[in-house]
């Protein structure tokens, strides 16, 4: 039991760290464009991640030529994808908004698990679905469901939606891929793929856009990025699974929205609409009711 409470705090200096990802990247685009932030963070984390691999898997850190393809989809979709869709929502939504949408990513993961992977959806889960849909749509509508028919979503909310999106389909295409190789092993090289794919881009705004011409602080909410959530939260996350399993593991995700509204408050000086607090409570409640269902399923 004293091992397992060890986990759990581990677990929620996780979710702190991912937390803090929402405010270093409101602090982040500021200063560099989305395209910089996710090359430069991917990038570092790649150059901390790959030895630590490496070593980890002496006789298994290459990678085999028939995983070319899924290492370079993981790439794009879930590496590349994911983070131009969360930078680019950060110009526009509030950190707090970014982070509430991005709850919702575990049940959107269940619905394409269902259509691609062919797993069950029961009655139950759902109406959860459902539910923690409706609550997502209370916060980007800001409980004013006129702006449904009038068109006047905020388009930060709808790209990090589209982001949520993004992280589902690289989910599937994760717990495909690890029938091949480990999870740390796989991430590593979608990172790899991702600085590949954005090389290219990123050399052209740093040549001729003079990307990197900022503010020295601007860089510390990069390196924030890269070693802590992308690394450390990780890291942790991985070696919790393994003690606590990965439904238990997976609830502690439920902490980051509240985490990240504390920190936007603190930090940005964000405002908090009230009636939020209760799309938050629909949004977790949802994602944890289903998580249970999920882990009492498989005792079956």
């Amino acid at each position: 039991m004293d091992n397992n409470i060890k986990y759990y705090l581990l677990m929620i200096l996780a979710t702190i760290m991912w937390a803090g990802a929402f405010i270093a990247g409101k602090l982040g685009i500021n200063e560099f464009t989305p395209v910089i932030l996710t090359y430069l963070r991917i990038l570092i984390a790649f150059l901390i991640l790959f030895p630590i691999m490496k070593k980890r898997n002496p006789k298994d850190w290459k990678l085999e030529k028939d995983s070319y393809m899924l290492v370079l989809s993981l790439g794009l979709i879930g590496m590349t994808g994911y983070h131009l869709f969360f930078f680019n929502a950060l110009r526009f939504t509030t950190a707090s908004n970014a982070s509430v949408i991005n709850a919702f990513n575990p049940l959107i993961t269940a619905v394409f698990a269902s259509i691609i992977l062919k797993e069950k959806l029961s009655i139950k889960k759902i109406a959860l679905i459902i539910t923690a849909f409706l609550g997502v749509t209370l916060t980007i509508t800001q409980w004013d469901l006129s702006i449904i028919t009038s068109g006047g979503f905020n388009i930060g909310d709808l790209l990090m939606l589209s982001g949520a999106t993004s992280w589902a389909i690289y989910s599937i295409l994760v717990k495909k891929g690890m029938k091949k190789m480990s999870p740390m092993k796989l991430t590593t090289y979608s990172f790899l793929a991702c600085v590949i794919i954005l090389t290219p881009f990123a050399l052209k705004e740093i040549i001729f856009d003079q990307a990197l011409k900022v503010q020295p602080t601007a860089y510390l909410a990069i390196f924030y990025m890269a070693i802590f959530p992308t690394v450390g939260g990780y890291t942790i996350q991985q070696y919790s699974i393994k003690a606590l399993g990965p439904s238990t593991t997976a609830l502690f995700i439920n902490l980051v929205p509240v985490f990240s509204i504390i920190m936007a408050i603190v930090f940005l000086k964000e405002g908090f609409y009230y009636l939020n607090a209760l799309s938050i409570l629909i949004i977790i409640f949802s994602v944890y009711t289903f998580i249970r269902l999920k882990e009492k399923a498989s005792y079956k």
